[in-house]
């Protein structure tokens, strides 16, 4: 979650691997996780925030349906490694509207195995949907994949994604079209939340599908050969309302 037009806190969503000097964090050891909030003052909300993402789903305390509607358009792959996710760049004219506010689509990225979970459970992968309104606020869109069928689009990201860290490029002839990596129907829980990477900012309008999409075994591998595991331990509710979809 290197977009400097649109501000800082839209910058440190799209870049997961914002770090200065010799602090780096990580997923495991002195800079995984349980340290994020001591490696340096900007870290500090991963540890003390009272907002924070990712969460179980299970913990929904209300229902209720909020109408998200996702109007999506393929566009030119541009696809980046930061060494923590793979990342795909959209320009302008996609969007995400949830309860009439407008979102628009700036990113998507990664995580094996999902970082969201469901009485515990987590998938194989989740795809972040990362917007912006026109004031700057993100609001994030996850959506799981499960191993079925294999996927047109993600095979197309697999193919292009580098295996190192390396900074944004175009793919020549090849576009992406968003519409065909999320659900039919978004059926969403819908919660107040955090980045799921430092500095962990909180603010986040999040969205997670109620429905999967699938992705084959080979997909699922292949995608979690390239990023390992970059899923953040669940976070506490802290009093939050988390709403489920009404069904």
């Amino acid at each position: 979650m290197n977009f400097l037009k649109f501000g800082a806190v839209v910058l440190l969503a799209a870049s997961p691997s914002f770090a200065s000097g010799d602090v780096h964090w990580s997923y495991s050891g002195p800079g995984g996780p349980e340290h994020w909030g001591d490696l340096k003052p900007e870290f500090a909300t991963c540890r003390t925030g009272k907002m924070q993402s990712p969460i179980d789903l299970a913990q929904a305390n209300t229902a209720g349906q909020i109408p998200v509607r996702a109007d999506y358009k393929a566009a030119p792959l541009t696809i980046l490694n930061n060494g923590h996710t793979v990342q795909v760049n959209f320009p302008a004219g996609s969007s995400m509207t949830s309860a009439g506010r407008e979102f628009y689509l700036v990113q998507v990225h990664f995580h094996t195995p999902s970082e969201e979970a469901t009485n515990g459970k987590r998938f194989p992968m989740v795809a972040h949907f990362v917007h912006k309104d026109a004031n700057g606020a993100l609001g994030v869109l996850g959506v799981m994949f499960e191993e079925g069928a294999p996927n047109s689009e993600l095979a197309k990201i697999i193919a292009a994604a580098p295996k190192h860290e390396k900074a944004a490029a175009p793919v020549a002839g090849v576009t992406i079209n968003p519409a065909d990596l999320i659900p039919s129907t978004l059926n969403v829980y819908r919660f107040q939340g955090s980045l799921t990477t430092p500095p962990c900012s909180e603010g986040v309008n999040w969205h997670v599908a109620q429905s999967t999409v699938t992705a084959s075994a080979d997909q699922l591998r292949a995608m979690a050969t390239i990023m390992g595991n970059n899923a953040r331990p669940l976070q506490a509710l802290d009093g939050r309302l988390v709403v489920a979809p009404a069904n």
